[in-house]
């Protein structure tokens, strides 16, 4: 990496770290994403980046897990024994999912096994949380963001070329798309009740002042997230409402969290460069999620 490019993140290895595995996973499937789009019609070149939008951040946070453990170590239970290993060996195996996903070999195995890994970071971490202090609405938001990602890992093993069949894709499918629909209602919900927060998942963080129509692009954003749950609910366009949700959230992590996340490397210390990669990542794979769910729609 040129002394430039050092400078710019400066010198903090989480971040050149996370950055890395993120372009990495781009170059590695751009080809097979390419050739997806390339074969697909109308709104599903859209819904045929689903693999690659969801498998990008799958190789950002793992590799915060193996070169920024300090910021992940304390979600692992006390109750754990080895909580490095934990740390190390999940990083490890979100690498291996996210270059799995992005090529399109095992996605069988690699979906069916993230939204495993999702299912039990919300059981273990989260609803603990949540069952001490039930009126903590940014744990709600986790827990229905990171069900979300679950449920998006099954969808994409059961739609996966030589993915799960009969009965093991059905429930596959229907427990999918029961894990995200929560979250597209919520979110839809919050947008409305704070227009002005980064659109997607409705966290902490604000748009920025530079961003035009702020509140109108929340309220886009919430009416997308709420006419999908609704679709999936009323089993009608889900497809099509999907597809076109996940194209919008794509230009929000363009055009939004882009500038975002070059402004957060720009800035010196490491906490703050690894949140702004975090909420980019975080956006893109919320919408992987919507892409999967349209992928899995009929």
């Amino acid at each position: 990496m040129s002394s430039t490019a050092l400078a710019f993140f400066n010198g903090s290895p989480t971040a050149i770290g996370m950055c890395v595995a993120g372009i990495a996973i781009v170059l590695i499937g751009v080809v097979p994403a390419t050739r997806a789009v390339a074969a697909a019609r109308g709104l599903d070149k859209i819904v045929a980046l689903s693999c690659l939008a969801y498998a990008i951040p799958l190789a950002v946070f793992g590799a915060l897990h193996l070169f920024g453990p300090q910021f992940v170590r304390d979600l692992v239970p006390r109750y754990m024994p080895w909580r490095m290993f934990w740390v190390y060996g999940i990083g490890c195996a979100l690498i291996a999912a996210g270059l799995s996903i992005a090529t399109g070999v095992a996605v069988r195995w690699s979906g069916l096994l993230v939204g495993i890994l999702m299912f039990l970071f919300v059981a273990m971490i989260y609803i603990p949380g949540v069952v001490r202090r039930p009126d903590a609405t940014l744990t709600w938001t986790i827990i229905c963001r990171e069900s979300s990602f679950g449920g998006a890992g099954w969808l994409l093993a059961a739609t996966a070329m030589y993915g799960w069949r009969g009965q093991g894709q059905r429930l596959l499918t229907a427990v999918g798309r029961t894990a995200i629909v929560p979250a597209l209602l919520f979110f839809g919900v919050r947008h409305f009740m704070h227009p002005t927060a980064l659109p997607g998942v409705p966290l902490a963080r604000q748009m920025p002042m530079w961003v035009p129509w702020r509140e109108m692009i929340g309220y886009i954003t919430g009416a997308g997230l709420l006419a999908t749950g609704a679709s999936v609910l009323l089993g009608r366009n889900t497809r099509t409402v999907a597809a076109c949700l996940g194209g919008w959230i794509l230009l929000t992590v363009v055009l939004i969290y882009g500038p975002v996340l070059i402004g957060a490397l720009s800035e010196p210390g490491t906490p703050a460069k690894v949140e702004g990669i975090n909420y980019f990542a975080d956006t893109l794979f919320f919408s992987g999620v919507i892409l999967a769910l349209a992928r899995a729609s009929d």
